[in-house]
């Protein structure tokens, strides 16, 4: 997608600069400003507060009108990264998760007022060479944060919630997490390929009188469901606050 002669990153932290150069083999600076006018993408990820300062050094810095801005801030709109840019930049909002790492990322894309579709399929093509992606309406932007966003650390807590069980009725530890984790695995490739609904798969492992119904008794008195809803719908409500104020132009 991008020569890695081409990438480069910037971060204030001295020691974060030495630590990615060396993994990632490429240039990160503190000062990255001279290589602003250079860049045909930037990739802004840095934290919801942190972005007036960043984007105000990019646009300091010489960017060009014609450089893609592509942002992965949870909670701040492109209408706010566009104010703070101060430019008629093209930006593209993105949402990823942590597989990426592993190739099995789940992002969602959106255009701001300037980028068009070709915007829009170059940082698809990014986001999908590390997992899927889809563009979604930007409404759905702080959902999407709670749920896929921070999506990998509920089911972090479940997997180790359920290794810690296996543990108590006897199983090494290992062992546990790996039948977890591999079970999770298998249980997401099974709704992802077969297309059918996850209460159809469940039902078709819970025979009568058996094992498994009466774990999801157990699971169902413990209103596992509603915890769940309720997880995700303060997710939102915080993502919805965790952008900077859109400083407002004076009426002319």
């Amino acid at each position: 997608l991008i020569p890695r002669e081409r990438m480069w990153a910037g971060d204030k932290h001295p020691a974060v600069c030495q630590s990615a150069s060396q993994e990632l083999g490429i240039p990160v600076e503190l000062d990255y400003r001279p290589r602003i006018p250079t860049a045909d993408l930037l990739l802004l990820c840095v934290k919801p507060a942190d972005a007036p300062k960043a984007l105000a050094a990019v646009r300091e810095g010489g960017l060009r009108p014609s450089t893609l801005l592509i942002s992965i801030l949870a909670g701040v709109t492109t209408t706010a990264l566009e104010s703070m840019l101060g430019t008629d930049n093209p930006v593209v909002r993105a949402m990823p998760n942590t597989p990426a790492v592993v190739g099995e990322g789940m992002t969602v894309v959106c255009c701001g007022r300037s980028a068009n579709e070709t915007h829009l399929a170059r940082a698809r093509r990014i986001f999908e060479a590390v997992g899927k992606c889809i563009p979604v309406d930007e409404v759905h932007f702080n959902a999407v944060t709670a749920l896929s966003g921070s999506g990998p650390a509920y089911h972090f807590l479940i997997m180790e919630a359920l290794a810690d069980a296996g543990v108590r009725v006897g199983l090494p530890r290992q062992l546990a997490l790996t039948l977890v984790a591999q079970t999770a695995l298998g249980a997401a490739k099974m709704v992802l390929t077969t297309g059918r609904h996850p209460a159809a798969l469940r039902d078709d492992v819970t025979t009568p009188a058996g094992c498994t119904i009466g774990g999801l008794l157990m699971l169902e008195d413990g209103r596992i469901r509603s915890v769940l809803a309720r997880a995700v719908e303060e997710a939102a409500k915080i993502a919805a606050h965790l952008g900077p104020p859109v400083p407002h132009k004076p009426a002319q």
